[in-house]
């Protein structure tokens, strides 16, 4: 196996881009040198330390639960002051004008796992828009995509259902890279951006993370494997409703269910329908914390037996669907605001409209918005000519 060379790795060797120059740092703690050190404590030791580091959702250290506000803080590693971009309003997600005021490149580095709604590329779009506005030069430092950049999954967003886990205009199962993504919303959005990308070495298309000789670390706290990874494009609709999701477990997204539920109906009806790469297992667990903390829950365990014709996305689906068919007196959908909007539900915020909220409320088969989906990916594609970096 070739082991691939990131972005980080990269630049840590000849770091003659910021050499000299006031940077600042867009990272969190699982932006680590092949070696496992830290983005931001190998290149201060290249360069000097930066002017600012800024984290995105669950802080620098991840270490702060999903939709958790984080404040500002004081980096020990650099003695750099660390500027949350993920506090208590929506006004706190983007950086503010006198944070780059003194900044002349902005680095990024931020491990995505390759889906729409995990909100690291959405904390780099807000702060393309700050750098843009306020004349500062970009660098991002590239990662493989975990999951692979082949295989794409899911709709657009239409309008009234944007927030924060639907800003990036991608599929939800997105199959690229961040310095894709990057240069994506360059092109959409910020054509006056001074973007650079430092593009990863002797990385496929098709490679799955446990196929970089790279380690894995979990970027933010319930996403502890690869394998999490995999199915988070579909499971992390369970957040959508009053089911617990498995948070405060040791199998986050892979366990569901709820204290009403009766495991053994559920998981037969999820095997009834025979879904690819899949098996499913009855199971009872006790979230610590999270939706149902502390008391017993029955429902499935979600075991990935052939990654590669999984489709996380409809998978995620038909196990909300499922729930939905058999226990309709007990679940519900979010009641709560999700990513600081109340008005519009969840699931829509998430997947980019109602459509898939109605089949489940309507009994509606989802194979016609499936065949939706899907032509709107081959469209998408159609349109990453000069996008992507890397060939398959």
């Amino acid at each position: 196996m070739t082991r691939v060379t990131t972005g980080l790795d990269i630049l840590a060797a000849d770091p003659a881009p910021i050499k000299g120059r006031r940077w600042a740092l867009l990272a969190n703690h699982a932006a680590v040198t092949c070696g496992l050190d830290p983005a931001r404590a190998a290149l201060a030791s290249a360069v000097g330390p930066p002017t600012r580091i800024f984290a995105p959702e669950h802080g620098i250290d991840g270490v702060a639960q999903d939709m958790e506000a984080v404040v500002d803080e004081h980096d020990d590693l650099t003695g750099a002051p660390v500027r949350s971009l993920y506090g208590s309003t929506a006004a706190t997600l983007r950086p503010r004008s006198e944070d780059l005021g003194e900044v002349e490149i902005l680095v990024v580095d931020l491990p995505d796992i390759g889906s729409r709604y995990y909100t690291f590329a959405a904390t780099m779009d807000a702060v393309m828009a700050g750098c843009q506005a306020d004349g500062v030069e970009l660098l991002v430092l590239d990662r493989p995509n975990p999951i692979g950049g082949v295989r794409r999954e899911g709709g657009p967003v239409t309008p009234g259902c944007e927030s924060f886990v639907s800003q990036i205009p991608t599929p939800i199962r997105h199959g690229m890279t961040l310095g894709e993504i990057a240069l994506l919303l360059q092109r959409e959005r910020y054509g006056d951006l001074d973007l650079g990308v430092f593009t990863c070495r002797d990385w496929s298309r098709a490679a799955w993370w446990d196929e970089t000789g790279l380690p894995w670390v979990p970027p933010s706290p319930n996403m502890p494997t690869l394998e999490t990874a995999a199915i988070y494009p579909g499971l992390c609709l369970v957040e959508a409703t009053t089911l617990s999701e498995g948070r405060g477990t040791t199998r986050p997204f892979h366990l569901v269910g709820a204290p009403w539920a009766d495991a053994e109906t559920i998981t037969a009806g999820l095997r009834a329908l025979d879904l690819p790469g899949v098996a499913f297992r009855a199971a009872r667990f006790r979230p610590e914390y999270g939706k149902h903390a502390g008391r017993a829950c029955a429902g499935v365990e979600i075991h990935v037996v052939d990654r590669h014709r999984l489709e996380p996305l409809a998978l995620g689906l038909h196990v909300v669907k499922t729930f939905h068919d058999l226990c309709p007196e007990d679940i519900a959908w979010r009641a709560e605001p999700y990513e600081f909007v109340s008005e519009v539900p969840a699931l829509d915020l998430l997947t980019g409209s109602p459509e898939a909220r109605s089949c489940i409320e309507d009994g509606t088969p989802f194979a016609e918005l499936f065949d939706e989906w899907r032509d709107w990916v081959a469209g998408f594609e159609d349109t990453l000519d000069g996008i992507l970096l890397y060939h398959r």
